[in-house]
């Protein structure tokens, strides 16, 4: 097997790996950058109108042969997705339509959800193909297994691949201090045995200010005491596709006596998860939730999503007359929309992003209003990469050949602390 990694050996996102054999090539993710070369956020907005070969000379867009530009001679047999994160789909739609894409039920859900409320891709169903854990398929003569991984993203998956006798880890993003984090202890259990060749693992934390680890049920507990000390509204921001981060605010707010109130977006999540885990609250019958019909959801006027959930509808002037008993889903649009330019008096923003989006000009905008109203603004936050001490533990159980950094602008951290660590660069082959 041929390992090349497009982008990803020097940086956090835009992760794009070719994995290739005689006779066949896969490409696993396709996503764009997480940040400029400034290592600011990247503004996706930026590529819209743009050709490929613009988007290529910015950087953009990695030059993969075949994948951006239809080249019928270089073009890859297959895409495989590891989750529906930007900066691992987010390029989809600037690959040729002929190539089939792999990605498991949960990562098509998200992208269409993703689709509905964000303006980002969904996952065409022509191309689709659906992958299920723990189950082998063959693209050519290359075999490959998703095995189900717990990250900030419902439906991530690493990916077993097998060819000419050798092995491949490809980790894709995961953590091991989520809801789940016996999905991890699996996955080091059925490959632990198989001698790797090639772990390519995530290196998110290598590199940072190392933030004290926090699982997701410690961020539950420290968000429940937010919530019953808060005199007034609660705000919740996070992303609605980090599924683990939902269930932690519901489950803080009932643990506080409150109500949680989702907005259109993240009920159209919870809708589509419940149907795929059992006992996964849905968020027309559950029991202390309501749904909020936001002014940015209702100028849009989607009567199939409105239907679902319009048995279970809260207004605002019902949130307002009763502020400390709710916990309401939060984005920087709502400050203008919703409330006219002005937050409640004493209100609670909890914000669960990246801390980097905090210099945005919408969040500082929203800090700056929460001040004025006597409210507070309390960063809640755990990531959903793993850290440090559990790369090292991960990397040593799975005890592959050799450990190739993805995913991290530290690579070099990975070789002072592994023996088997081997750093590569972008675009250029390596010889499994």
């Amino acid at each position: 097997m041929r390992l090349t990694i497009h982008r990803g050996t020097k940086e956090i996102g835009g992760s794009c790996v070719a994995v290739s054999t005689e006779t066949t090539r896969i490409i696993i993710d396709v996503g764009l950058p997480l940040v400029n070369q400034d290592r600011e956020p990247f503004d996706r907005k930026s590529i819209k109108g743009k050709t490929v070969e613009q988007l290529v000379a910015e950087k953009a867009i990695p030059p993969v042969p075949g994948l951006f530009i239809a080249d019928d001679v270089d073009r890859p047999d297959a895409i495989l997705l590891s989750h529906a994160h930007l900066d691992h789909v987010g390029l989809l739609e600037h690959t040729p339509s002929g190539v089939p894409v792999y990605a498991t039920a949960g990562t098509s859900k998200m992208m269409l959800a993703g689709s509905v409320f964000a303006g980002q891709q969904s996952l065409d169903r022509e191309r689709h193909r659906q992958i299920y854990s723990g189950q082998p398929f063959r693209i050519g003569d290359i075999e490959i297994t998703a095995l189900p991984v717990d990250h900030s993203c419902f439906g991530a998956v690493a990916f077993l691949v097998k060819a000419g006798g050798k092995t491949i880890l490809y980790s894709g993003d995961l953590r091991w201090h989520g809801r789940k984090p016996g999905m991890i202890r699996s996955l080091v259990e059925k490959v632990e045995p198989l001698k790797i060749d090639a772990l390519i693992m995530e290196g998110t934390h290598f590199g940072s200010k190392r933030p004290p680890r926090r699982t997701e049920y410690d961020l539950e507990s420290e968000i429940a005491e937010h919530i019953k000390s808060a005199p007034g509204l609660v705000l919740a921001s996070f992303s609605p596709i980090d599924v683990d981060r939902l269930v932690t605010y519901f489950k803080a707010s009932v643990r506080s006596g409150r109500t949680f109130v989702a907005d259109a977006y993240t009920a159209f999540v919870m809708h589509l998860v419940h149907k795929e885990i059992n006992n996964f609250p849905s968020p027309s019958t559950a029991d202390q939730m309501k749904v909020y019909f936001n002014k940015s959801f209702q100028r849009r006027k989607i009567a199939k999503i409105e239907g679902l959930f319009a048995g279970n509808q809260i207004q605002m002037t019902d949130i307002m007359s009763n502020r400390a008993k709710h916990v309401l889903c939060f984005r920087p649009s709502n400050l203008r929309l919703d409330f006219a330019g002005v937050l409640p008096e004493l209100s609670k923003v909890l914000y669960s992003y990246w801390h980097g989006y905090l210099d945005k000009p919408d969040w500082q905008t929203v800090q700056t209003h929460v001040v004025e109203q006597n409210g507070d603004f309390v960063p809640a936050h755990t990531s959903g990469h793993i850290y440090i001490e559990d790369i090292k533990q991960f990397v040593t159980s799975i005890d592959a050949k050799c450990v190739i950094p993805i995913h991290t602008f530290s690579s070099s951290e990975f070789v002072s602390r592994f023996s088997n660590a081997v750093e590569l660069v972008d675009g250029k082959e390596f010889q499994i």
